[in-house]
């Protein structure tokens, strides 16, 4: 090779006079196109997944958390309607593990089953710590907790089914505590 002549250059099929340039898999050569389309349609089809089954309510949310929550063997598990008194959420989840171990897997399972059944990936809180985990399903909140931080801030306590819906006003209950005051 002379001193200054460019290397030859690749040629993309059989020589024809004319060199072609290869470059990634664009050829001019209608042999090697044709080589190409046959590779193609020799290639096994990718076989999609089967179609998950998709949560249509906020019961059936619930019944999968619970399901995964007894799996788990998580420790007292309250189940608190909240249907009337919040918007937030139609159920809230309360439940208990043993150890900040347990809690993180309890939460990672409850992560991993609610995306698998088409919720896509949910917010989850305080993992790292694993005292107080809080896992936002939409219509179901999960709080999972070590038995001394549940004892702590007793959210059941706090959403009993004593606590007053949203529909009523709070002017009514102030109103009704007046006139028993003014009765009295």
């Amino acid at each position: 090779m002379a001193v200054g002549t460019p290397p030859p250059q690749p040629s993309c099929g059989k020589a024809t006079g004319k060199e072609s340039i290869r470059i990634g898999n664009n050829c001019s050569n209608e042999e090697d196109i044709a080589i190409i389309k046959s590779k193609k349609e020799q290639a096994p089809e990718k076989k999609q997944a089967p179609e998950k089954k998709q949560i249509s309510d906020s019961s059936q949310l619930l019944e999968l958390v619970e399901a995964t929550l007894d799996d788990d063997k998580a420790q007292d598990v309250v189940v608190i309607d909240l249907a009337g008194k919040t918007s937030l959420a139609d159920f809230m989840v309360v439940a208990c593990g043993g150890s900040t171990r347990q809690v993180t897997g309890m939460a990672r399972k409850i992560e991993e089953k609610l995306k698998s059944a088409g919720c896509g990936k949910v917010p989850v809180e305080g993992l790292l710590q694993a005292d107080w985990v809080l896992i936002d399903a939409g219509d179901v909140i999960i709080h999972l907790f070590r038995p001394e931080v549940r004892a702590f801030y007793n959210l059941e306590k706090m959403w009993s089914e004593l606590a007053p819906s949203e529909d009523q006003s709070g002017e009514e209950s102030l109103s009704a505590d007046g006139d028993d005051l003014a009765a009295g």
